[in-house]
């Protein structure tokens, strides 16, 4: 690659990094508010259904699961302030304008989206995780509805 090559790349790549955190962020947003109305109805529909006890077990576990899926997806969101390196936020935080821009003279694109790529995939497997346990949940739940419809019966 000669230089022009290489400086398009390593702008893309910054750039689709940044991308894949910020579609991270989103994903997790929505999975979180999600499980907010989830556990809404199930705080409104507990207190007006009376479980058998395998139901019951199975609507708390299922809970659990939903509070642990939320805390993952917490951990997603969570902002992720780099050291105090060259290059980043949290480093330019603690500069004058002209450093700054002494600053912003050296070019840390290919450090940056090292360690952008780092977080952007640590954020994709707590993902992940999330939503297996989200679908755990559900199986859990849907069990728990089961139950009560069977014990109506």
């Amino acid at each position: 690659m000669n230089g022009h090559d290489t400086e398009a790349a390593l702008s893309a790549a910054f750039a689709e990094v940044q991308g894949q955190i910020a579609r991270t962020d989103t994903k997790a947003s929505i999975l979180l508010a999600t499980i907010g109305a989830t556990v809404a109805v199930l705080g409104t529909a507990g207190a007006a259904v009376t479980l058998p006890v395998a139901g019951g077990i199975a609507a708390g576990a299922g809970a659990a699961l939903l509070m642990a899926a939320a805390a993952l997806l917490l951990a997603v969101i969570r902002p992720r302030l780099l050291p105090a390196a060259p290059g980043t936020l949290a480093h330019w935080a603690t500069l004058t304008p002209s450093e700054l821009r002494d600053d912003l003279a050296v070019d840390t694109r290919a450090a940056a989206v090292c360690a952008l790529s780092r977080i952007a995939v640590a954020k994709y497997r707590a993902l992940q995780r999330a939503i297996d346990l989200i679908r755990a949940a559900g199986a859990l739940l849907a069990l728990a509805a089961l139950l009560a419809i069977g014990a109506a019966l």
